[in-house]
């Protein structure tokens, strides 16, 4: 806030613009800003702020921050943040004094942008403000408050284990098992260490800010969160098997994070960045706070190093400060009892402190490296370790092995000693017995932090020795929680690898949905595979998180010890890392799991990858040919070889296919067969290859022998001038220019389907690599991807423009085009259906577009830039990543089981959408989702903001033949009823209860098994005939039904007859219910009103299964009525017989006239596909 403008800079209110108008002018823009004094008032109470600029009225709704400081003599001052018409606005305000009696004392907008692409944005806000009226009133109401979307629904979040600097806790269950608790952001992930870190719970409701701090404690896990900014609320939530069972009371005024939970006694003791808040445990009420003090007086960020109790200190806890010293503190009596300097002046701010396996000795830890072992009881410095020899970073966490192993000359005394930071990724053992000499040092323990902006997350965030135990557990800020074990006969200093679960450690940037025949998955598809900037390709299990796992690249760690990179230490710094003997980042890949082999294919003879430098590769794949082979192709950045991979085996391939000009691979593809993998190239190169054999077998285009190019030659030379302009593509010509950035197969790999950077679309010969056809949209235009829908051929295109369009593969003709993005299309798909496109581009919107309407039907704005999303094949979920995440989020389609609207929404329609969690608490699985019924409301929330309802029936064309809304199984269970009550009969009589023993009596007379049995006696057909059909009794007015009534009221009707009230109550009901009623029609007179109403409503062409349905089920309960020959009624059977008549005249008209627009529709698109 201190780069407020000052009230001097604003110029003076003027008579002539009326009162309270005042003028900013700055940024190269003149902005004029007219606001009443009274409307302050509500901003200051959060409520809607109504503002005007330059005759545009605005109203703002925003959350407001408030900030306490003081700017030019103003008193409070005010920023809100919000959006207009697409618009990010910040408007800054100044009011004297208090809430209750504001005045306006200065009022500024600045910092208006537009969202996405500067240039366009400027484009379109000019054309936006001179369109629109200047007595045109925004209304943007709820922008800024997170809602679900209308097409999907958020379900939850994958793949996250660690990834915030918050420290693990672990919890001993006895003595068979721990459980260990990382926090995730909002939410807790408990794991089983003895069932190999297997997600046990997941803490729910979310806390409403990030976790800062949490600690286990009998059972019960206590997460803290918020108080991060100057005006937000800290809070400590408690949770017992994934529940919250209760909170910690807050002191008031409290503005600050908690960074440290520990629980001793009867206390539970808080670390602030100033204060310590201490409780009871036993009530969760608070006891007392403390508040430290430094030598210089400051109170600014007293408290660095954390807090600890002793075990043998009753009541006592140890302090580090940021001068370097460390304070005692009695929490029962509030007082301090001690303070132990720091050894010199020059030392820095405690940044660790954990007691020994001694009694009154505690290490302490201080900027540069230093850690002292000190006696509290004599405040003297036992031993002094110096670190910058292993360590180039502060160390942030120590822990002691407790077992009694692991030190001395034979290695069975305790005193070691394990010490970590967050600014590497190494953990060093130290044997105190040696004097605090290294033994030893775990290399690459988690990913090393990196130093461009957005790459790999790394460091550790804490070490800890189980109680008792010789394992060691690490977390990092790469997402990922280990365990180490130290082999009790092995004479390695180092514990090898126990259990990993982990994740991404960096943002994903390419995703897809694994189809449904691949190894592991079900025929619903259950599988994501994803790759991410820490050059890392995972799958993801929906079904059942332990199955997810990172597809393996070898020995990692054994290939950095060979190349000494384990060592000599990894620095900080360092451009060697384990992360660089993994393959280059990917940034593309294709699959098939037609000959994939899993969990049976047969190991690579000679090793991953092992043609590397190889063009043709080596044919040692004969072996495979029963087992399969790779089925996942990947392209890496800056490199130019494309790697395969074994998806079965969850491992790297055997082949590494070198682009034919040696440029960097920028696409690949592979046949639907799963035999033949196609590689583009930033040269323009393709190149097609054997992935059983990895043979190079083919080119685009294909090259020239002599003859040929002789042939050629003379060919040209001879060509006419005049038909220099008719298109000749000829063997091994049309190469692209520029890099390819999309490669498709199509299913009988009969074409291959090129795009590239010059904004050309090229169709090859799939044997030959001759080019057939082309089209051209450059120079206006840059393709920049490209996805194949392959049931109905069409293929579409992400353009530099911002758009995407669509082609017909048949025809090769645009059939579509797509435009409303505002920013660089990140990525796109089509649905499982090929109905709609979804997009994501660089504004952090996600748009769904209709294909065969053009029609924007979804669009919701989401916190982050989405970086890739993919459409499962079942239609079930949509999979988003974000740019500020690495878990991978998954969107229900609500589509599957609720009536969605899909009409056509404007970009003023963009709504916030809530994100998933990985608790699934925001989301909706799919029975909750079936049965919520919040979304009925959602139309009228918005009706002051836009129409969102949809077009009535009533309104569409009358030349339009409709169908009703009515689900399909209603109906088509009402048509078969009673084949369906023939096959539920039972297929036996019924049993007589067996003969009860000599020694009870019997019942009397033996009345109820006289009348069991006699309700097994088979009737003939003519009495089940005459029982299946009602009788007909003459039912007085009094006792009709609802439907009987309505029908009698329709028969009376002389003019203007509308059967709406009639065929309301009757497509309500079940379809038991309703052919009840139907057999039920008592007289001749209610079966004519009834065949009248159907009649009418057909020449409405309405309802048009149900009314086939209805008079289905009347001819075949009341066929015998109108057939019928006795005199009785006869006239009102005539009248019956002619509706009939008049009912099939209509039929058939209607028929006639349906045959007709099918038969002309048919034709029509017949035409248009066709090549002529």
């Amino acid at each position: 806030m201190s780069s407020f403008p000052e009230p001097d800079s604003v110029a003076k209110a003027d008579d002539r613009r009326g009162p309270g108008c005042l003028l900013f002018e700055g940024g190269g823009m003149d902005m004029l800003a007219r606001s009443e004094l009274p409307a302050v008032v509500p901003a200051l109470t959060k409520r809607p702020f109504l503002l005007e600029i330059s005759g545009f009225r605005l109203e703002l709704r925003s959350v407001w921050e408030e900030v306490r400081e003081r700017v030019g003599g103003a008193g409070l001052v005010l920023a809100a943040k919000g959006e207009i018409g697409g618009w990010k606005v910040s408007v800054v305000a100044a009011a004297d004094a208090v809430f209750d009696e504001p005045t306006l004392s200065w009022l500024v907008f600045r910092d208006i942008e537009a969202i996405g692409n500067s240039d366009i944005g400027s484009r379109h806000r000019e054309e936006k403000m001179a369109a629109a009226s200047p007595t045109k009133k925004l209304k943007v109401a709820h922008r800024n408050q997170p809602r679900n979307p209308t097409i999907f629904a958020p379900f939850r979040t994958l793949g996250l284990v660690s990834p915030t600097p918050v420290p693990f806790t672990a919890l001993p269950l006895g003595k068979t098992t721990f459980q260990i608790t990382t926090s995730v952001g909002q939410c807790l992930h408990t794991y089983d260490l003895r069932r190999g870190l297997n997600l046990l719970f997941i803490t729910r409701p979310q806390t409403p800010a990030l976790i800062t701090a949490t600690v286990v404690w009998k059972e019960r896990a206590l997460a803290a969160w918020g108080g991060e900014g100057a005006v937000q609320e800290p809070g400590v939530w408690i949770f017992q098997r994934g529940r919250k069972c209760g909170e910690l009371e807050i002191p008031d005024r409290l503005r600050e994070p908690f960074k440290q939970l520990i629980v001793f006694g009867s206390w539970i003791v808080g670390r602030c960045l100033t204060r310590i808040e201490v409780w009871n445990s036993a009530n969760y009420e608070h006891y007392t706070t403390i508040t430290p003090s430094i030598s210089n007086g400051s109170t600014e960020a007293t408290l660095s190093g954390g807090v600890c109790n002793m075990p043998t200190f009753l009541n006592k806890v140890l302090v580090g400060k940021r001068d370097g010293s460390v304070d005692i503190w009695n929490v029962n009596t509030g007082k301090l009892v001690y303070t132990m300097s720091p050894p010199d002046l020059f030392s820095g701010a405690v940044t660790s402190i954990q007691p020994t396996t001694a009694i009154s000795l505690v290490a302490i830890a201080r900027i540069g490296g230093s850690i002292y072992i000190h006696d509290i009881q004599t405040d003297r410095i036992i031993m002094k370790l110096n670190t910058q020899s292993c360590h180039n970073t502060n160390i942030t966490s120590i822990s002691f092995r407790t077992d009694g192993h692991g030190a001395g000359e034979d290695g069975h005394s305790s005193g070691l000693m394990a010490t970590a930071g967050k600014g590497g990724s190494d953990v060093t053992i130290w044997d105190l017995h040696k004097g605090g000499q290294v033994v030893g040092v775990l290399h690459g323990a988690h990913n090393p932090p990196s130093s461009v902006h957005g790459g790999v997350a790394g460091g550790i965030s804490k070490v800890e020795f189980l109680p008792g135990q010789d394992v060691m557990v690490t977390s990092g800020l790469d997402n990922a929680l280990r365990t180490w074990i130290f082999d009790a006969h092995s004479l390695a200093p180092v514990p090898r690898i126990l259990h990993s679960r982990s994740g991404h450690a960096a943002p994903v940037t390419v995703l897809s949905f694994l189809p449904t025949n691949s190894e592991g998955a079900d025929a619903t598809g259950k599988w994501i595979l994803s790759a991410g900037k820490d050059h890392s390709l995972w799958g993801w299990s929906i079904r059942k998180d332990g199955q997810s796992g990172e597809l393996s690249q070898g020995a990692i760690r054994k290939k950095a010890k060979k190349l000494g990179l384990l060592g000599a230490g990894l620095e900080i710094d360092s451009s060697a890392s384990l992360d660089d003997l993994k393959a280059p980042e990917i940034t593309c890949f294709a699959y098939s799991m037609n000959r994939d082999g899993g969990m049976g294919a047969a190991p690579a003879a000679g090793g991953i990858w092992a043609n590397v430098g190889s063009k043709r590769g080596a044919s040692d794949g004969s072996g495979n040919g029963l087992t399969g082979w790779e089925s996942i192709v990947t392209g890496h950045r800056g490199d130019k070889y494309a790697r395969t991979w074994f998806w079965g085996r969850k491992r790297a391939g055997r082949w590494a296919f070198e682009t034919t000009d040696g440029t960097e691979v920028t696409s690949v593809a592979v046949s639907s067969c799963g035999t033949f993998a196609l590689i583009g190239s930033a040269g323009g190169s393709i190149s097609m290859f054997n992935l059983q054999s990895g043979l190079l077998r083919q080119r685009f285009p294909a090259p020239l022998n002599p003859a040929q190019a002789k042939k050629m030659k003379l060919e040209q030379s001879d060509s006419n001038p005049l038909s220099a302009n008719t298109p000749c593509f000829k063997p091994g010509t049309g190469k692209h220019r520029k890099a390819v950035t999309g490669l498709l197969v199509d299913p009988l790999n009969r074409k291959v389907i090129s795009c590239g950077i010059e904004g050309k679309v090229k169709f090859w010969d799939f044997h030959s690599g001759v080019l057939q056809d082309e089209i051209d949209w450059s120079p206006m235009v840059a393709i920049t991807a490209a996805r194949y829908y392959r049931p109905s051929d069409l293929i579409a295109f992400s353009c530099d423009d911002l758009s995407i369009r669509v082609i017909d593969l048949e025809t090769k003709k645009l059939v579509r085009e797509l435009w409303g993005c505002l920013g660089q299309i990140n990525d796109f798909c089509f649905s499982n259906d090929g109905r709609w496109i979804i997009a994501a581009s660089m504004d952090s919107v996600i748009r769904v577009w209709d294909l065969p309407t053009t029609h924007l039907i979804n669009a919701f704005q989401v916190e982050s830039p989405c970086t890739a999303l993919a459409f499962s094949e079942t239609g079930e979920y949509l999979a988003t990543a974000h740019a500020d995440s690495v878990g991978i989020n998954l969107w229900n389609n609500r589509t599957l089981f609720a009536h969605v609207p899909t009409r056509k929404i404007g970009d003023e329609e963009i709504m916030p959408a809530t994100l998933p969690t990985t608790s699934g608490e925001r989301g909706q699985g799919l029975l909750s989702a079936i049965l919520d019924e919040t979304n009925k409301g959602m139309a009228g929330e918005d009706d002051f903001l836009i129409d969102q309802s949809t077009p009535d029936i009533d309104t569409i064309n009358n030349d339009l033949l409709t169908l009703s809304l009515i689900p399909k199984a209603r109906w088509q269970t009402l048509l078969h009823l009673q084949t369906i009550k023939a096959r539920n009969k039972p297929t036996e009589l019924p049993r007589g209860p067996k003969k009860a023993p000599f020694f009870l009596p019997s019942l009397s007379n033996g009345i109820q098994e006289s009348t069991a049995l006699s309700n097994g006696i088979p009737r003939s057909s003519k009495d089940e005939h005459a029982l299946s059909r009602f009788s007909r009794p003459n039912f007085s007015s009094s006792t009709r039904s609802e439907f009987t009534t309505h029908l009698m009221a329709f028969a009376k009707q002389q003019h203007h007859r509308d059967p709406e009230a009639i065929l309301a109550i009757l497509s309500t009901l079940a379809p038991s219910a309703a052919d009840s009623e139907i057999r039920t029609l008592a007289d001749v007179e209610e079966m004519t009103a009834f065949v009248q109403a159907l009649t009418v409503r057909l020449r409405q062409r309405r309802d048009y299964e149900l009314i086939q349905t209805w008079m289905s089920v009347f001819l075949r309960c009341h066929g015998d009525v109108v057939v019928g020959q006795d005199d009785e009624d006869e006239e009102g059977k005539e009248a019956l017989r002619q509706s009939l008549r008049d009912w099939r005249q209509e039929q058939g008209r209607e028929g006639k006239r349906l045959d007709e627009l099918v038969g002309y529709c048919a034709g029509v698109a017949g035409w248009l596909r066709s090549t002529r």
